[in-house]
């Protein structure tokens, strides 16, 4: 029992760690949303967290205990992060010091709503493995008040 309690502990913790991951880089494009010039030339590029499930720890009952229940002890991380491919907005603005001749300036591929719904999306993943690990905590407390 108290190597499911942390198992599951140990699954919310690495939830809440890949959600965080996504809520910094949601962060940066919404900071980057008017970048224009990046080191790499050309304007920002929006970035996107990819998620990856990772087998759990590999023991005899949960090897065991997945033959009847056909289901494995998996966490999740950040496996990477891609740019995504959608083009540029162009802008007219011939004052703009990036503006080529015709005056149309490459924006970032940013969609400030789209990254707001995403960190609203990311951050109540966030709060939902919190509180599994909160329910995990006081199952432990609880079942060590039950041994007394």
């Amino acid at each position: 029992m108290g190597n499911d309690l942390l198992s599951s502990m140990h699954i919310s913790a690495s939830g809440m760690s890949a959600q965080r991951t996504r809520m910094d880089i949601v962060a940066e494009n919404i900071a980057n949303a008017e970048s224009t010039r990046t080191e790499a030339g050309g304007p920002y590029r929006r970035r996107q967290v990819v998620f990856q499930a990772t087998p759990g720890q590999q023991s005899f009952s949960n090897v065991f205990n997945s033959s009847f229940v056909n289901e494995r002890n998996q966490t999740v991380k950040a496996a990477y992060i891609a740019e995504d491919p959608r083009p540029f907005r162009q802008v007219f603005d011939p004052s703009h010091p990036d503006a080529n001749a015709q005056g149309v300036v490459n924006m970032p591929n940013v969609n400030s709503v789209e990254e707001m719904v995403d960190m609203n999306s990311a951050a109540r993943s966030f709060e939902a493995n919190v509180t599994t690990m909160e329910a995990s905590k006081r199952m432990f407390l609880k079942s060590l008040e039950l041994l007394r």
